[in-house]
């Protein structure tokens, strides 16, 4: 070019150049730890892992991660990476000698795309450059200068850690050896105000990112702004009124009211105005009031309630506690097993701590109640002699309800001494048997896995011989139906060659319940499907079986045939409820007797 450099786009760049060797390319990103990438952009090897090298020895590094401009680390001096020849279609690139150090750079712009190649040959034109930089990824522009050197500027930044890779390799265009067709390149980080743009654009959007996440975390925890109230005007002012008088919108009203007052908009044009809301808000308290009351009446109402049902809840404790005693004691106790006594026991225990806990629960509300009844008599000595008598008989009824539950309780402390006195007594006496019953319980265990095991090998051994002989029986229904497809052919050449013999065989088969030969034919096979099956089998079963030889029978007519001979097939049900089951024997033996 004539200025020295010149921009190009991606729709001038051809893309489409073959690779001659793609395997170089392959091995000279797998030094790197890179994924081998191709000419469009597909991995060269599917199942490359980062993680593994191609080459013992040489630790992989990390490709680089699109938009963090993080560097790689450095390979340590004594583990060099080795480079191989990388083939392209226009020219062949060298590797270095190995010995040498690494070519120096020089430190790395904040976003840098863009990267200095130095070296190139005298011949080289920007065909060869793309040929040879494209496989370090997408190449936005070139710039190439007339003093062998240009500058590449790709797509993104971990592009530019693929191609200071090839720096210090030699490049020779085509096989000539001629001085401008060789060179040795010099690749190095290069700053460009694009990048440099690109990159202070993305940290301002990042900075905004985190601002409004901060404003939004701030709002999050910012307490609600209250409502706005309405500026007083005589329109607001009966609307106000009309809601003091409702229920449901007085809280809104009056703290509309309140705000208005504070604001100072009372005068004396609107000092009515004002008087009638502030004696709307104080009729309110009456409908308060009633309110209150009506729900303490509730209360109370529950109160009794709840009181009436707990009595109720502790009668039918107290009935299932003496059920208990009942059964501990030595007539009904000697007939239970020791598992059972066990149970009884626990059972007792656990009913009678919840009878307690709620006698307690009784208790404390009937306390609660007589110390609201004496502090009312504090309150009003005057009306202490109007409810003297019913203090009287309240104290009565809850005296005598009292006495019960101290008896109740009493009653239980003495089977409970009773129980402990008798547990006391049989532990002395079943501490010495304890272990010998374990040993005993061990040995019976042992006996009967032994001889759970014994009855799974009989039963092995009997399921092998069934096997076996389900085995033979199949053999000889295969043989019998060989045989019965030989008769079948052979009354089938009898029938065609005596028309007259036919009419008295067809008026037999008529007479007869079997109507035809096919019939005659699956009767004789189920016949001996069920012998070889003496226990029976279901309608399903022998259908499925008949279905092998002919796919055309259906269920129904096998069961409407059978159901015809009787004498020859019965039909039974075994099994119990859900498990109920029709199952068909042969029983033409019995049957031949009868007819």
């Amino acid at each position: 070019s004539t200025d020295g450099g010149r921009n190009l786009s991606l729709d001038s760049i051809p893309m489409g150049l073959p690779m001659s060797d793609p395997s170089a390319w392959a091995t000279a990103m797998n030094n790197l730890g890179m994924a081998p990438m191709g000419m469009t952009g597909q991995p060269l090897l599917p199942d490359f892992d980062p993680a593994l090298g191609m080459m013992t020895g040489i630790p992989p590094i990390n490709p680089m991660m699109p938009g963090l401009g993080i560097v790689p680390p450095p390979i340590p001096p004594d583990m060099p990476a080795v480079k191989e020849i990388i083939h392209c279609k226009s020219c062949t690139l060298f590797p270095p000698n190995p010995h040498l150090p690494p070519p120096a750079t020089r430190e790395r712009p904040p976003g840098c795309k863009t990267v200095f190649v130095g070296g190139l040959p005298e011949n080289g034109t920007e065909q060869i450059i793309m040929e040879v930089f494209e496989q370090c990824g997408e190449v936005i522009a070139i710039r190439k200068s007339k003093k062998n050197f240009c500058h590449i500027r790709f797509a993104e930044e971990f592009m530019v850690d693929k191609a200071l890779y090839l720096s210090g390799y030699r490049i020779r265009l085509g096989s000539s050896t001629d001085k401008k067709d060789t060179g040795r390149l010099h690749v190095d980080f290069a700053q460009a105000r694009d990048d440099l743009y690109e990159w202070e654009c993305k940290q301002r959007m990042l900075a905004r990112e985190e601002r409004h996440r901060r404003r939004l975390a701030e709002e999050r925890f910012r307490p609600p702004s209250p409502p706005p109230v309405v500026h007083y005007s005589d329109h607001e002012c009966s609307v106000v009124a009309e809601k003091l008088k409702d229920d449901t919108k007085f809280s809104e009203a009056i703290q509309t009211l309140l705000t208005w007052i504070e604001r100072g908009e009372v005068n004396r044009r609107t000092a009515n105005n004002f008087y009638s809301m502030i004696q709307s808000a104080n009729s309110h308290i009456r409908r308060l009031v009633n309110e209150k009351a009506a729900h303490e009446k509730e209360m109370e109402e529950a109160k009794e309630k709840f009181k009436l049902a707990l009595s109720g809840i502790l009668v039918q404790f107290e009935q299932i506690v003496a059920v208990y005693h009942s059964a501990s004691k030595q007539k009904a106790w000697d007939h239970f097993t020791k598992a059972q006594r066990k149970n009884i026991s626990v059972w007792c225990k656990q009913a009678e701590e919840i009878r307690n806990i709620h006698n307690d629960e009784l208790m404390g509300i009937r306390r609660e109640e007589e110390m609201e009844m004496s502090d009312e008599e504090i309150e009003d000595p005057s009306e202490m002699k109007e409810t003297e008598e019913s203090a009287l008989v309240s104290q009565v009824e809850a005296l005598k309800e009292e006495n019960d539950s101290l008896r109740w309780q009493l009653d239980a402390y003495r089977n409970e001494v009773e129980l402990l006195k008798q547990e006391q007594g049989k532990a002395s006496r079943d501490e010495d048997t304890t272990k010998d019953q374990q040993m005993k319980l061990l040995q019976q265990a042992l006996q009967g896995m032994q001889k759970h095991l014994l009855k799974v090998q009989e039963e092995y051994k009997k399921r092998e011989a069934e096997l076996e002989k389900v085995k033979e029986d199949k053999l000889k229904i295969e043989t019998l139906l060989e045989s019965l497809k030989e008769q079948e052919s052979s009354m089938s050449r009898v029938c065609a060659c005596s028309q007259e013999k036919e009419c008295p065989v067809e008026k037999t088969l008529s007479n007869s319940p079997v109507k035809s030969e096919r019939e005659v034919l699956l009767v004789g096979i189920i016949s001996t499907f069920l012998h070889v099956h003496p226990f029976g089998a279901s309608i399903e079963y022998i259908c499925s079986y008949l279905q092998r030889l002919d796919s055309k029978i259906c269920t129904a007519e096998v069961e409407v045939l059978m159901t015809r001979l009787q004498n020859t097939f019965r039909q039974e049900l075994s099994g119990v409820g859900a498990s109920l089951e029709k199952r068909w024997k042969f029983c033409g033996f019995d049957g031949l007797k009868m007819t």
